[in-house]
């Protein structure tokens, strides 16, 4: 069996260095939380226990870095039985805030021991089971790529890599690295994350239960997507023309306002609702930029909240009739 010492003899990029450091810093937090009362000091509590609700970065990083190279190689059962015990840290987390937002810090120093043990117990496993497994399984190339996606989700305070040169963060639409796209088509074309074909782009549009309409830096439409319910009719007669003739005339002054403000650069989003057959419609406005932050043009989004406003408390069950 591996020793933390083999585990951290690793180069500094390596991501499991990353978990370790992170380990370090819970156990430092658990020490500190375990010695402390709420009911006496309940801001030095509720500061602590906010620093170890960072744990979910961590969290995130082995569900959508680790776990799916461990799949690639075979292995299932992370995914499958320690991301369930995962959500179940998350619950307590989510629990024991309420506690002490309410300021039941009896009631927080006992539940608090419930969650510190789980959490130990969670990096027992990971020291003991995972990580060794995760060394054996992966080639060095695995875990290079893992490393340079994480950026994308973070680490917990304190914990990130220190950056050289060869190791800054490349934006995924600059990444060329050559990965395993047995998933993919000959078809497919490369987007910032992910590869698809235009019938699966086409596909992702008709099903997405929003209207998009995408103006360019010339105040041409040059894209709507065609779902099945739309909010406002659209026809392909719209495709090329200026978006100022695509709207009522009581609203194109509107629409030219924010337009300007987009290609000025003062603004960003614009948002409205209105009462339309009897259904709320939430319409909104963003500015394409690109890389440099040059004006590309603008989306269009409309959605039928009726239903959604109306939302309350929470549903996480399944219930089909």
């Amino acid at each position: 069996m591996q020793t933390r010492d083999d585990i951290t003899n690793l180069p500094a990029w390596h991501p499991i260095n990353h978990y370790m450091k992170e380990i370090d810093l819970l156990q430092k937090i658990i020490w500190e939380l375990r010695t402390l009362k709420a009911s006496e000091d309940h801001q030095l509590f509720y500061n602590l226990f906010n620093k170890l609700s960072t744990i979910d970065k961590r969290f995130e990083r082995k569900e959508n870095q680790l776990f799916p190279y461990l799949e690639k190689r075979g292995w299932n059962g992370p995914s499958q039985n320690m991301w369930s015990f995962h959500d179940n840290l998350r619950e307590q987390i989510r629990l024991l805030r309420k506690v002490v937002e309410e300021k039941e810090f009896e009631k927080a120093d006992i539940n608090i021991h419930y969650l510190l043990d789980g959490i130990n117990n969670l990096m027992a496993v990971e020291q003991t089971v995972l990580f060794p497994n995760a060394l054996k399984l992966l080639e060095e190339n695995d875990w290079k790529e893992m490393q340079s996606g994480e950026e994308e989700i973070g680490w917990m305070p304190g914990c990130a890599p220190e950056k050289t040169e060869a190791e800054a963060y490349i934006h995924p639409s600059n990444d060329t690295t050559s990965r395993d796209l047995s998933f993919a088509h000959k078809e497919s074309h490369h987007f910032d994350e992910g590869y698809m074909t235009v019938e699966q782009v086409n596909l992702l549009f008709r099903t997405i239960p929003l209207d998009l309409t995408y103006v360019d830096e010339n105040d041409k439409v040059i894209f709507y997507n065609r779902g099945e319910d739309r909010v406002f009719p659209r026809s392909a007669g719209i495709i090329g023309r200026e978006v100022k003739f695509c709207h009522p005339p009581k609203s194109v002054g509107t629409v030219l306002k924010i337009l300007e403000a987009f290609r000025e650069g003062t603004k960003n989003e614009a948002s409205f609702w209105i009462n339309f057959k009897g259904h709320t419609i939430y319409i909104r406005y963003f500015a394409v930029r690109d890389q440099e932050k040059n004006y590309r043009g603008v989306v269009e989004m409309s959605q039928d909240i009726t239903d959604i406003k109306d939302i309350k408390g929470e549903k996480r069950l399944l219930e089909w009739n």
